[in-house]
């Protein structure tokens, strides 16, 4: 039995709460079936989901097909930003194989140089002391 059909089996015995306890007609109005609460509960529940799936992934196909939002198509590259204060930073930018340098703060935004760069730059991750959660995780999960 596939998945789907196991999901599609779930989904109809949750909104036919008679096949969900053996019942041959219409369940009593005092009659309670918990077993079918729950499984029209958890068809619900596989149907929300499965209908944010469904939406996240037609919705990034689509947006790959938009040509303004493909990855090549960026002119405008944030290169870093450090964060100065509360509210304030420096921003490196290349716009069309020009680096400026921008400062933020508040809701201002003003040009302070534009640098000039001969050499492409070159992003290095600066190495953090502490171990990510991941890196963490990863080890504990290798010990067992």
């Amino acid at each position: 039995m596939t998945r789907l059909s196991a999901l599609l089996y779930l989904f109809l015995v949750g909104l036919i709460p008679d096949w969900a306890h053996g019942a041959g007609g219409p369940t009593k109005s005092g009659d309670f079936s918990f077993l079918s609460s729950f499984l029209q509960m958890i068809a619900a529940l596989i149907l929300v989901v499965g209908l944010i799936l469904l939406t996240y992934y037609l919705s990034t196909r689509l947006m790959r097909k938009i040509p303004a939002l493909q990855p090549g198509n960026q002119h405008i590259r944030v290169l870093e930003v450090r964060a100065m204060g509360p509210r304030k930073a420096l921003i490196l930018v290349e716009v069309a194989g020009e680096y400026l340098l921008l400062a933020s703060s508040g809701e201002q935004l003003s040009l302070i140089k534009q640098v000039p760069l001969l050499e492409e730059i070159e992003v290095v991750d600066e190495p953090n002391d502490r171990a990510s959660f991941f890196a963490v995780l990863k080890r504990a999960v290798s010990r067992t």
